[in-house]
């Protein structure tokens, strides 16, 4: 059997794998890509109710890392579409993502609300369709707080690390995003913006406006040029790398 054929032999996508993780390996011959899938709200450490469509950060983050360390896989594909969820779970499995060494492409589809924004903008590159949209809005937290000083004080520096991560990797400056955040002019019972696909991508938030076919394209390009650099390297900067 060649390697190509081996390549498509391990593409196959057993069911058992999407129905555990709601992700899948898959190529065209020349590339091999894992697709996962980030869905509904960020489950931390509360577990939330079962009718809710939740996304475990403990099933999230052993992908992550065992992604990374595969070195049959070239890249990954994030697929988003989030109604927020648990801050801290979230920028867990975000600053993961952008410390990957492997190409990543995210695609925003649906939404991606609150903690979404930093999960879509920690890959490499990032999509939105033009039927999505960004919801931006400062960190905020239901059931019973204590009404002190340093309660608003954690939640503004928690503020301060979301901010932080979205500027240091998308387009968008700090005084934007919070003046976006902070909009009362938009939503009815809230504070914050909506942003649709392209004026996502207008504000600098996301990339590009693209669909499926367009994340797969950049991925495959980003994994190829990824191939060209490391062909580049001379045989005596490898072994002094090695070395190191």
């Amino acid at each position: 059997m060649s390697e190509e054929e081996r390549r498509n032999e391990r593409t196959d996508p057993p069911m058992d794998r999407i129905v555990d993780s709601g992700s899948v390996i898959t190529g065209d011959g020349k590339h091999l890509i894992q697709c996962m899938t980030i869905i509904g709200q960020i489950e931390g450490h509360n577990i939330l109710p079962s009718q809710n469509k939740t996304t475990k950060y403990e099933h999230v983050i052993p992908q992550l890392v065992s992604i990374e360390e595969n070195r049959e896989i070239d890249g990954l594909l994030i697929l988003i579409n989030t109604v927020g969820g648990d801050v801290e779970a979230g920028l867990a499995i975000a600053e993961l993502i952008a410390g990957m060494k492997k190409p990543t492409v995210s695609i925003v589809l649906g939404g991606g609300h609150s903690i979404g924004v930093p999960l879509a903008v920690a890959a490499k590159h990032s999509f939105i369709v033009p039927s999505a949209t960004m919801t931006l809005h400062p960190v905020r937290m239901s059931g019973l707080t204590l009404g002190v000083p340093q309660t608003l004080d954690y939640f503004e520096r928690m503020q301060k690390r979301i901010t932080k991560f979205v500027t240091g990797h998308s387009k968008i400056s700090a005084e934007r995003l919070m003046e976006l955040s902070m909009n009362t002019q938009e939503l009815v019972l809230d504070i914050g913006s909506v942003l649709e696909g392209m004026d996502a991508v207008r504000e600098g938030l996301i990339d590009s406006l693209g669909s499926l076919s367009d994340a797969i394209e950049c991925l495959y390009g980003i994994i190829d040029e990824k191939r060209k650099r490391s062909k580049k390297k001379s045989p005596v900067e490898t072994k002094a790398a090695k070395t190191k």
